[in-house]
């Protein structure tokens, strides 16, 4: 899989597994939480300019999840741990 490209499913599957509201996810990521509904809201891969899906990615891999397939064929995760590593 290319290393930038995910899919909605995907941000929304393991933001799920990492017990992460979308808010938090902006906060952590600081990409905007309009952008980050706008991502999850699409079918397939989100249209992204400012390298926002690449911090996604880079953010939830440091957290334990694996992005698996690619965007036309079963694209999906795998966990490794099921908490992200944030500071208090």
């Amino acid at each position: 899989m290319q290393d930038d490209v995910l899919t909605a499913g995907q941000i929304r599957a393991a933001r799920a597994v990492l017990g992460l509201t979308i808010s938090q996810l902006a906060i952590d990521t600081g990409i905007g939480l309009a952008t980050l509904k706008r991502y999850e809201a699409v079918e397939g891969v989100p249209k992204s300019r400012k390298g926002h899906l690449e911090t996604l990615r880079k953010f939830l891999e440091s957290a334990g999840i694996e992005f698996i397939g690619t965007p036309d064929d079963g694209p999906g995760i795998r966990i490794h741990r099921t908490r992200p590593d944030r500071a208090e």
